[in-house]
């Protein structure tokens, strides 16, 4: 990850952090708090409730797939941010003429779907420097989209996960939460991930994501993606084309990523436990922490 060199008041930001220990100056730029994670990351999510995506006659939760999201860590006296964003086709060329006036670099663009209505974009992307800064920058792009970025209000009772979570989490070996209606498994590879030499912790975006959002009569859709070395592409796509999970996008993420990684994006929606068997064969496949 190449360096962002952008002017920055550092007493002041380093004054702020040591007196009140959190992110409370990049929340007040942002206009929504993140959560303190694991691996110093300080992360907010920015999930397109605004959107009604549908796809095979699925509507996606924004916690399946639809969730934006800006994850900062402390660099010295600086801070790195990197994260994805959730587009409709007509909002990439607005919020990437913003992130990059501002001084932030895009890692990539694609899609993670295929045939949803109406279809998505996602953009990484990738900063060094003050971080209220690189807040303002990343509001002001968020801005030209329609991405909700008011303080969510206080969630009443989550939707029922219908699904035998338990039978799930044993098939994959994982222990997974569930969020707004989808139950949810973030995994960690067994490296050490950097980039630009920075760490990546799990929190941050290096783990396998895998979502389970019910469809009903123990019926899952899921998505998420893969996390893989070279070595490992193919091996995992074809135990999950094996197993009737269509693979919807292989790319990067990152620029400057050791080691060099490739994501891997999935969609299936059938019987819970039979799509989880087969992701545990594809996971059979990867370098996992805890095998």
């Amino acid at each position: 990850m190449k360096r962002l060199v952008l002017p920055f008041f550092l007493v002041v930001w380093i004054s702020n952090c040591g007196a009140q220990g959190s992110w409370d100056p990049v929340a007040k730029a942002l206009g929504r708090p993140g959560t303190e994670m694991p691996g110093g990351v300080y992360r907010v999510g920015l999930g397109r409730s605004d959107l009604k995506v549908t796809l095979d006659g699925v509507q996606v939760r924004p916690t399946l797939a639809l969730g934006s999201y800006l994850a900062f860590q402390k660099m010295g006296s600086e801070a790195m941010v990197m994260g994805d964003l959730v587009l409709l086709h007509e909002e990439v060329n607005p919020v990437m003429k913003k992130l990059v006036e501002g001084g932030i670099e895009i890692t990539a663009l694609h899609n993670h779907l295929l045939r949803s209505s109406p279809a998505t974009m996602y953009m990484h992307f990738s900063g060094r420097g003050d971080p209220v800064k690189l807040a303002t920058v990343l509001r002001e792009a968020l801005s030209e989209s329609k991405t909700p970025l008011a303080a969510p209000a206080a969630a009443g009772s989550p939707p029922p996960i219908n699904l035998d979570t338990g039978a799930i989490e044993a098939i994959l070996r994982a222990k997974g939460s569930a969020s707004a209606g989808v139950y949810g498994f973030n995994i960690p590879r067994a490296e050490r991930i950097t980039d630009g030499g920075m760490e990546v912790p799990i929190a941050a975006g290096s783990g396998i994501v895998i979502n389970f959002q019910p469809t009903g009569s123990g019926k899952a859709a899921i998505t998420g993606d893969f996390v893989l070395t070279a070595k490992e592409v193919n091996p995992v796509l074809k135990a999950l084309r094996d197993n009737g999970i269509e693979v919807t996008a292989l790319h990067s993420h990152m620029l400057e990523d050791e080691p060099r990684l490739f994501f891997m994006h999935f969609w299936a929606n059938d019987d819970a436990q039979k799509l989880a068997k087969g992701l545990r064969a594809a996971l059979d496949q990867v370098n996992l922490a805890n095998k």
